[in-house]
């Protein structure tokens, strides 16, 4: 089991590479081709009392044709993958529905994780993405520029989102000199969750990774501040988990250990749904 394709989005007005080299690097180790993608939306006419105050004009569409070319130039820079391997794709729509729609070309997705705070042409949403694409999302933080991965805490819950995390992680696993998987219980369940974790590191053992495992009461404590602590504690780079969410009124709304893990992680975070 292995990587072939790795895709990363990229935002027309980033400066760093942060995410991009990231899967750059995953690419490498797997000798994966590596997708960039990216994305400019065209606003719909502002109307006020039935007159139109502002829209696009073709300067406008041009500008952004232009800040879209001149953005594939800097990401085949910033690569290092032979020039076969590289390849660039892109579009004057919703930035988001962009992404959900090229992820049909990728084993793994790449995206940087950050408050949203661009403006609506620009505007792209890494949950959402992550929640409707049904492809591994790697979540990269901020100032992070590589990935080892040869430390990973896996979040283990006993559904299909784990159990698809799990999966879609297992290049990452079989390739890291420790993973620990852990499993966060109300007290009258840790026999129930012992079983369970000892479960996966079998699992995972027959694929050949060196697996731990290990259970959790629940405590004051948020889940995801507990592994992301455990993460800190055994110096791993990964974390692996269910991403678990969904739309209410065309919001989305998410659970804690993902709104957590999401918003609080300073490492990459692999999550599947």
């Amino acid at each position: 089991m292995s990587i072939a394709s790795v895709m990363v989005y990229v935002d027309t007005e980033q400066q760093e590479a942060g995410q991009v080299a990231v899967a750059d690097g995953v690419a490498s180790r797997f000798e994966a081709s590596i997708l960039g993608v990216s994305a400019m939306a065209v606003q719909p006419p502002f109307v006020a009392e039935g007159v139109i105050i502002e829209q696009a004009t073709e300067d406008d569409v041009r500008r952004m044709r232009d800040a879209l070319a001149e953005k594939e130039g800097w990401f085949r820079k910033v690569v290092r993958s032979t020039s076969e391997k590289v390849e660039w794709r892109w579009a004057i729509e919703d930035p988001t529905d962009f992404v959900i729609e090229q992820a049909r070309a990728a084993d793994l997705v790449v995206v940087k994780r950050r408050p949203p705070k661009a403006s609506p042409s620009h505007f792209f949403d890494p949950a959402e993405a992550m929640l409707r694409m049904g492809r591994p999302t790697l979540s990269v933080p901020d100032g992070v520029t590589e990935l080892s991965g040869d430390q990973i805490v896996v979040g283990w819950k006993d559904t299909r989102e784990a159990r698809r995390a799990v999966r879609d992680a297992m290049p990452f696993l079989t390739r890291a000199s420790k993973v620990i998987i852990t499993e966060i219980c109300t007290s009258d369940e840790q026999d129930a969750a012992r079983r369970r974790v000892r479960d996966v590191a079998g699992y995972l053992k027959k694929h050949g990774a060196n697996c731990e495992s290990e259970i959790r009461v629940h405590t004051a404590e948020a889940d995801a501040g507990y592994l992301i602590r455990l993460a800190e504690d055994v110096r791993a780079d990964l974390i692996v988990a269910g991403g678990y969410g969904h739309s209410r009124l065309g919001e989305w709304i998410f659970g804690g250990m993902t709104l957590g893990l999401l918003r609080d992680a300073r490492i990459c975070v692999l999550m599947s749904h």
